[in-house]
Parts: C-alpha cells; sequence; structure tokens
C-alpha cells in the first residue's frame, strides 16, 4: 500500500480537526465547513435485494435478517419491531401502540395497520391529574402492537413467529450493549421504576442504571416472548394452520395466561385494566388516507391517527404556492409550511378521534376545494396567529351506545397544561424487499418508556395514550379521555406512488412533531428533488403551541435547527417570527426509502439526529 504524502497528510489531518472541532470551521472557512459537515454523514445506502432503515442497528439487521433468509417485507418488519422492543425499551415494544402504511405488489394497494389499544373501561379522568393520567399505574392503554404484529405477519407474512421472534429473544435473554440514549432514559426514569420490584428487576438489574455499552439483559420479556412463541409451535404440532398458530399466540397474549398475568398486577396495585379490556381489542386494517400532490399519489395512516390527516392537509395547503420557484432552505418557503402546519393543526385538534365514537369528517378535511379555502389564511408577506378550526363538517361525539355527548360539561383544571414533548419515546423504519413490497412503520411508547411501570413479571410496559397529547385536557373536545375509547397518535408512516408505480417510503418519531417533519422531508423529495439521504438531513424547522395547539389564538412557539445561514434567520425575524435555534441537528429521526425514477434503483437513508442504520442487501 503506498504511503500518503506529506501534503496528503497535513490536508487530511486539518479536515479532521475540522470534523471534530465545533465550530471552529465555519469561522475560517465556510465553504469548507459546509462540504466537510456533508462529508461527515453517511451516504444513502443501496440494496438490489433488500433494504431495512431503522432506528438502530441491530434492529436493522434483524430484519435484513428474515429478507436474506427468503423472507418478505412483512416477515422482516415483524423481526424489526421485535428487536426495538429489546433496543429501544423506550419508544416502543409488544405493549406499545402504533401503525404500519405497506405497499403491496401483489395486488398493487396499499394498506394501513392500526396497532392502538383503547383507554381501560374503567378509567374515571375527572378524578385523576394530569400527571397520573401521564406516568405510573393509572396511565396507560390496552396493549396494541403485539395484536399488530400478528395480523402483519398472518395477512402479509411467510414465516413463523418462532423464526421472527428469534432475533429479539436471544438479544434478550443473552443480552446487547445498551445504547448510551437508553441508558439516559433509565436514568430520567429511575425514581418511577424505583416504585415497582418489576421495573427495578428489569432496568435497574443490578440496583443501579447501566452503564453505556453494558451487557444489557431483559430476562422476562425474553419469557414473554418465548411464551407467545409456544403457543404458535404447539398449535402447529396439532395440526394447525400457520393462521391458527398465529392466533393462538395472539389469544395467549390477549386472553390467556399473559393477560391473566397482566390483570392481575393492575389489580393489585389500584389499575383500571381487566381482562375484559384485553378480550375487546383487535388490530384494525382500514382505508389509508390519500391525496394526490404534484402528481404524487400520498398515502398514510386514517384517525385513530392525527399524523396522517395532518401531513396531507398540508400538501393540499402548499399545493397552491411554487416552492420549486422559492428553494429549499429559503425563509420563503419555510414561512410557507410553517403557515400550513398552523392552519392543518387547528382543524386537526378540533375534529380528529376515534372514528369508532367520533364522525371525523375525512373526505372533507381533504378536499381540495377545502384547501383552497383555508390558503386563503396564508399571507406570503407576514406570520399570522394560530387561527380557529374551519368548518368541513359536522362532528357529534357519540357514546358507544350511539347517544350524543353532552357537550357543556365544564372545563376541569387540567385544562392549561403546556403541551409536553415525548421526543425519544417512538420510533420508525422503512423496508423493501426484493418481491417489490415496502413497508413505513412507526411503533411508539408514547412517553419515555410509555406508563413506565413494568406489568408483572410479564417485562412489557403500556403505551402512556391517556397523557395529554395524545389525550385533550378540556371534557368538550371530541378526543377527551373516555373509557374504551382509542386515544390519538401522530406517527403516519407514508408510501408515495406515482403513476402507480412506488416512489417513497418513510417515517419518524418526534411526537407533535411527527407530521411536521414528514411534511418537510417530503418537499425536499417531491418539490426540490432531493436524494433520500440529503432530505432526510436538511435543516429543519418545528413549532409548538403553548399552552397546546387545541386552543385558537395559542402562542406558537418556532424553533429552527441552526445550520441556514444568518440571512435566512433575519428573513423570518422580518416576517414577524421569535425565532428560537436549536443546535446541529435537532428534530424527528426520519428512516426512509426512494425509488430513482431515472435509474429505476432504490436508495435508503437514515437519519443521523439519532442512533439509525439503513442497510441493504
Amino acid at each position: 500500500m503506498k504511503s500518503f504524502s506529506t501534503s496528503t497528510a497535513a490536508l487530511f489531518a486539518a479536515a479532521l480537526a475540522l470534523l471534530v472541532l465545533p465550530g471552529g470551521a465555519a469561522a475560517q472557512d465556510r465553504g469548507l465547513a459546509r462540504h466537510l459537515d456533508r462529508a461527515a454523514h453517511r451516504p444513502a445506502v443501496p440494496g438490489p435485494n433488500g433494504l431495512v432503515t431503522a432506528g438502530h442497528p441491530l434492529a436493522s439487521m434483524s430484519g435484513l435478517r428474515m429478507l436474506m433468509a427468503g423472507g418478505n417485507a412483512a416477515d422482516a418488519a415483524v423481526a424489526t419491531l421485535a428487536t426495538l422492543n429489546v433496543v429501544r425499551p423506550q419508544m416502543s415494544g409488544m405493549a406499545g401502540n402504533g401503525f404500519v402504511t405497506l405497499y403491496d405488489r401483489v395486488s398493487d394497494r396499499v394498506y394501513s395497520l392500526g396497532a392502538t389499544g383503547a383507554a381501560p373501561l374503567a378509567i374515571d379522568p375527572a378524578s385523576r391529574t394530569a400527571e397520573e393520567l401521564n406516568k405510573g399505574i393509572h396511565a396507560g392503554v390496552v396493549p396494541g402492537l403485539f395484536g399488530g404484529w400478528i395480523a402483519l405477519l398472518d395477512r402479509f407474512g411467510t414465516m413463523s413467529l418462532d423464526q421472527v421472534l428469534a432475533p429479539a429473544i436471544d438479544y434478550a435473554e443473552n443480552g446487547h450493549p445498551i445504547e448510551a440514549s437508553v441508558v439516559a432514559a433509565i436514568e430520567s426514569h429511575e425514581k418511577l421504576f424505583e416504585s415497582f420490584p418489576s421495573s427495578r428487576r428489569m432496568f435497574l438489574p443490578r440496583g443501579r442504571v447501566p452503564e453505556p455499552g453494558e451487557n444489557f439483559r431483559m430476562p422476562d420479556l425474553a419469557n414473554t416472548l418465548r411464551k407467545v412463541v409456544e403457543a404458535e409451535q404447539m398449535a402447529l404440532a396439532a395440526g394447525k394452520t400457520r393462521s391458527d398458530a398465529l392466533q393462538a399466540a395472539f389469544e395467549r397474549f390477549y386472553r390467556g395466561d399473559i393477560a391473566e398475568e397482566m390483570a392481575r398486577f393492575y389489580s393489585e396495585n389500584g389499575g383500571d385494566f381487566t381482562m375484559e379490556d384485553f378480550a375487546r381489542y383487535e388490530p384494525i386494517w382500514a382505508e389509508p388516507v390519500h391525496t394526490t400532490y404534484r402528481g404524487y399519489d400520498v398515502y398514510t395512516s386514517p384517525p385513530t391517527s392525527r399524523g396522517g390527516l395532518e401531513v396531507t392537509m398540508q400538501l393540499n395547503l402548499v399545493e397552491g404556492f411554487d416552492l420549486g420557484a422559492l428553494g429549499p432552505g429559503s425563509a420563503e418557503t419555510i414561512h410557507l409550511l410553517a403557515e400550513a402546519i398552523k392552519v392543518a393543526k387547528a382543524d386537526i385538534y378540533a375534529y380528529v378521534a376515534d372514528p369508532a365514537l367520533v364522525d371525523v369528517p375525512v373526505d372533507e378535511m381533504l378536499s381540495k376545494d377545502y384547501a383552497s379555502a383555508r390558503r386563503s389564511l396564508i399571507d406570503p408577506s407576514q406570520v399570522m396567529a394560530y387561527p380557529a378550526a374551519g368548518n368541513p363538517a359536522r362532528v357529534e361525539v357519540l357514546q358507544p351506545g350511539g347517544r350524543a355527548a353532552d357537550s357543556g360539561v365544564a372545563e376541569r383544571s387540567r385544562g392549561h397544561f403546556a403541551e409536553q414533548s415525548y421526543d425519544g419515546s417512538t420510533t420508525s423504519f422503512s423496508i423493501a424487499d426484493r418481491f417489490g413490497n415496502v413497508i413505513a412503520a412507526t411503533p411508539t411508547h408514547g412517553g419515555g418508556f410509555g406508563t413506565g411501570v413494568v406489568v408483572g413479571n410479564t417485562g412489557l410496559t403500556f403505551n402512556n395514550g391517556t397523557r395529554i397529547g395524545s389525550t385533550s385536557p378540556y371534557p368538550d373536545n371530541v378526543n377527551y379521555v373516555r373509557g374504551g375509547q382509542i386515544p390519538i397518535l401522530n406517527n403516519s408512516p407514508i408510501i408515495v406512488l406515482r403513476d402507480g408505480r412506488f416512489h417513497a417510503a418513510l417515517g419518524t418519531p418526534g411526537g407533535e412533531t411527527i407530521g411536521q417533519t414528514q411534511f418537510q422531508v417530503l418537499v425536499n423529495l417531491l418539490d426540490f428533488g432531493m436524494p433520500i439521504q440529503e432530505a432526510i438531513a436538511a435543516p429543519r424547522f418545528t413549532l409548538r403551541g403553548v399552552p397546546n395547539f387545541y386552543q385558537p389564538g395559542a402562542d406558537v412557539r418556532f424553533s429552527l435547527e441552526d445550520r441556514l445561514p444568518g440571512s435566512v434567520v433575519q428573513s423570518l425575524e422580518g416576517l414577524g417570527y421569535t425565532v428560537e435555534l436549536s443546535p446541529g441537528y435537532a428534530f424527528g429521526s426520519i428512516q426512509g426509502i426512494t425509488l430513482d425514477a431515472r435509474t429505476g434503483t432504490l436508495m435508503a437513508g437514515a437519519d443521523p439526529r439519532r442512533v439509525a442504520y439503513a442497510i441493504g442487501w
């Protein structure tokens, strides 16, 4: 091997110094700094036989193992979901919730799977504080995600539960090097974990917070995973079909001894969940929400997601502006996107709730005529105040028996809590297989570790879907906490088609920012033609409402990643923004796959904002 020349070595050393010394590069040579900033981040990943891009390298590898063993995207998705339960326990798990958007090549259709559970039937929100409904034994919703694993594997998969859960069982039983962000999340919940022996046993196994890189085991979770596999394998041994065997695993979880253990734990600790709550649960296959945007077909999650409607409504609103002429990262583009987010959120927070109990006017909200009418609120020359909702259709809250709810309930003291951030409590992944199937999925625990309570000896924590954010704090709102009602998630994984052909798949965590982040990346892809990794890495902004987005006239705070020129910030301030700058790569964590229409090849991207990884085969 030839050695470096002296000048080459010096140049390499200088470049390395610029990469590892924050801030120095920009002061000395902004052009070189921008080049090195791009070079410091991963490239897009090719995958002629399959791609998995997920929020942890081991999760990506678990999915890819299924593809390499002959499985398809659905098989790989369940393996990825199960492994995320182990390596990202604060963000996702079989007792969490989530949404899947799937393009099936055989039927040439896009499907949406909702794996979201309801609040317990016995809940009395009037007797609980906001914090009790956020964390602890009185918080939470029925586990939804495991039922989603079974539904996805049964309808579209080819492998057994035994095969797809094998990597997760191995990592849970034998351990894996725990990542620093998980350690930080455990440390922030240490006091809550100390409250329950089951939580201490799992997350403080040596009587302390684990250290980054320490081998971390989850034997109770491994045992629960083995139980559902055992149910499947016993059914197969008895001559049952593959579908019946998967259903046997579902039954053991929701109606068998696992459900009994969950109900026992909650009964003994003063919680509200009963066997009836678990037995009522079913995952939901539904038509995705859909809009057209500049010749593309965009599909994403329907209610009980609000994020799907938010993203598609935002696209409809900005379709009336020539964003391509304004350019990416310009103050004018950022302003139009931010205003569209505000207009869409005003309607989302007024109308979206569990469609089993509420008549959500989805078609009217997605109407191009309605978008045109609401677009008139957007002034390209100045910032608007957070608007009131429009009137796409009459919305009526229904009780399970069909009676209209009393809308005259007085506002309670829960009503004025600042909107909370749940970054770090959701994850997302996208998968493409060699058969032409593509999946985008966004699983979540809601807030970090969900309720924060490990349920008995199951190794499971529930999604804290009763929290403000997934529910409204106002009793007369359609999304107030009600027993048996499924709270709203922002999760909204997206599939984009062009002329009937797959074009893109993406999803992100980020709580309130999910719809905002996906919207910005879609514009990067569809308006500005950016490659997937560049579209993901480009600077982003977020909006947050104070006290929340349920209130017209709320104070809307604007935050921007600080990698744009100062002139853009000054222009935004001239439009009326108070700009809060966040350092580096701050918002969301998109994992995406796109088809290069010119070459016909697939490429995947992973977000540098978290420890995410794309792998191709």
